[in-house]
């Protein structure tokens, strides 16, 4: 069972098109902004770890939010490709708020671009920008009126980990 968790890579079977996520196999540190919509700027710094998973098939994240000595895990988000549909299929699970969210999407020009419904109904666009080997800006918008406007509402500044012995 515990085998079934950890892949050693993408399946075969995904070819190309797991170059896509797989860039991002490994764990990253964190400097994240929430942008309220009335104005106020929230902080905190983590780390997120991304890493194969089912033999291959699925792309598994964890996210760890980080607090001074105290450390609590934020949530955990499932990336599959879905043939049928030629788009990856996202799901992310916050068990602390249950409120789960799935999107779906892939490559635009040189971005990710992911697209679904928040829990009230606004539309949520996340994206993966600037994506270099060792950094990489994810910025999560959310649109009211049907994706005519966007507002930012998180930012996250990722760099790469030096060493996996620096992951906990």
């Amino acid at each position: 069972m515990i085998s079934a968790l950890r892949a050693s890579g993408p399946h075969s079977n995904l070819a190309a098109r797991a170059q896509l996520f797989d860039r991002f196999v490994g764990s990253w540190d964190i400097d994240c902004a929430f942008y309220g919509a009335d104005g106020k700027v929230t902080r905190f710094s983590g780390q997120w770890i991304f890493g194969w998973v089912l033999d291959g098939h699925v792309l598994q994240d964890v996210l760890i939010e980080s607090r001074g000595r105290e450390r609590r895990a934020l949530g955990s988000t499932i990336r599959f490709y879905d043939a049928k549909s030629e788009q990856w299929r996202v799901v992310w699970i916050p068990p602390s708020s249950g409120n789960v969210i799935a999107l779906k999407g892939g490559a635009v020009g040189d971005r990710i671009m992911l697209e679904g419904l928040d829990v009230d109904g606004a539309r949520l666009r996340w994206s993966f920008n600037d994506i270099h080997t060792d950094s990489f800006l994810w910025r999560g918008e959310t649109s009211a009126d049907g994706g005519r406007t966007w507002r930012v509402e998180q930012e996250m500044r990722l760099k790469r980990r030096k060493s996996a012995t620096d992951d906990h």
